[in-house]
């Protein structure tokens, strides 16, 4: 039987182009396939809120711990360059510079602020420990526990770019945004590989709100008018419309975190009621580190009972400042400040919420000036869990 005899050069050109083909079958075909997942090397956490729900506080417990970079509020930016557009519309644009605050790319402040800026220049940026301590700041350590006033004096002038610099050598980042109303359209940033971000939902009794928002009138009628969308007129909320919304969105992103909520939100949604917090600190907030995945340091515990077990419940001008006050009156002031008839207006406009998220509404002045009566309902065990929540218990 004859043997054909092949040139071991057209062998080897053969063997080239098959195994060409073959690679390049394979990059084709893998473009197709999901990517095996890895999470990014940060930790992003929002923690999600209202004003005048205790999300100031909160912010300080993760601001204060030495491996996170927070920022509270930078969306305060965006509505006030863009004041005349009503909420919805900026939902967008706050999920975009909340995004680029989260890689730490600050130039996505470049649209809100001005060209030559300090770190003073920053919304809040006091509230900040990572803007206070190196790399940002030299004037404190990352372990210290720091307050705004002496941040501001020292540490002000440092340059913006400082901002960008300091965010990235931290492990976590974390900021407090009260500027969503929908939790759907955060979708985009849960299903972001580059993002590796969980949500910390804050809530708090409506009625306590509506005393707490007495406090600062003049300081939210901007904003209420962005809720409201009157094209840049301030407004004072005498009637509650927009606590109305602001009730209606709690109900709306906590039912969407709970009630079939996608695959992608399992174990990246906390729903936390600020009554709970300020009962036992202590736990409630291991609860949230445990889920940030923080741990609790001995320094942060002294200062964490040291601001829940002061004296009264705050001074007016202390609005919006983090001081030592005696927490679980902060939280039960309503009962004795407000009229029966305002309490009964806010329950009318916001029953669903004071329902769904756990309270008890009154039916009369005696009961609520009755302090022995607990009218914030014990938590079922896991009830505020993403894996366990029945809507039929």
């Amino acid at each position: 039987m004859a043997r054909i005899r092949i040139p071991s050069t057209i062998v080897i050109i053969f063997v080239t182009v098959q195994t060409g083909f073959l690679l390049f079958m394979y990059a084709r075909y893998s473009s197709f396939m999901p990517q095996s997942e890895e999470k990014p090397s940060q930790v992003h956490i929002l923690i999600l809120s209202s004003w005048r729900s205790g999300s100031s506080f909160v912010g300080q417990l993760f601001s204060q711990h030495p491996s996170v970079f927070y920022l509270m509020e930078p969306a305060w930016h965006v509505w006030v360059t863009m004041y005349q557009k009503s909420a919805k519309v900026l939902h967008m644009a706050v999920r975009d510079l909340v995004r680029s605050v989260f890689l730490c790319d600050m130039s996505v402040f470049d649209a809100y602020m001005p060209w030559k800026r300090n770190l003073s220049d920053l919304f809040q940026w006091a509230a900040s420990r990572a803007l206070c301590s190196a790399p940002a700041c030299d004037s404190f350590q990352r372990t210290d526990i720091t307050s705004e006033l002496a941040c501001k004096t020292l540490c002000g002038r440092y340059p913006f770019s400082k901002v960008e610099e300091a965010c990235k050598t931290y492990t976590h980042v974390v900021i407090k945004e009260v500027r969503f109303f929908d939790l759907k359209v955060l979708y985009p940033l849960l299903t972001d590989p580059s993002l590796n971000l969980k949500i910390i939902h804050l809530v708090r009794d409506p009625r306590a709100v509506v005393k707490s928002r007495e406090q600062s009138v003049k300081a939210l009628a901007r904003d209420n008018g962005i809720v409201l969308s009157t094209n840049g007129t301030k407004v004072e909320d005498s009637k509650y419309k927009v606590m109305q919304e602001v009730c209606r969105s709690h109900v709306q992103i906590y039912e969407t975190a709970t009630l079939k909520p996608p695959n992608f939100l399992k174990d990246r949604y906390l729903m936390v009621r600020f009554e709970d917090l300020v009962r036992d600190p202590l736990s409630e907030i291991s609860e949230m580190y445990k889920f940030a995945d923080l741990s609790l340091t001995p320094r942060l515990k002294s200062w964490i009972y040291n601001i829940t077990h002061g004296q009264g419940p705050g001074k007016k001008k202390e609005a919006f400042k983090i001081t030592s006050r005696d927490a679980v009156s902060v939280s039960q002031a309503w009962r004795n400040v407000l009229s029966f008839q305002k309490v009964k207006k806010i329950q009318e406009v916001c029953k669903g919420a004071i329902n769904i998220l756990g309270y008890q509404l009154v039916d009369s002045e005696k009961e609520q000036r009755d302090l022995t009566l607990d009218l914030v309902l014990p938590r079922r065990q896991n009830q505020f869990s993403w894996s366990s929540f029945n809507p039929k218990h």
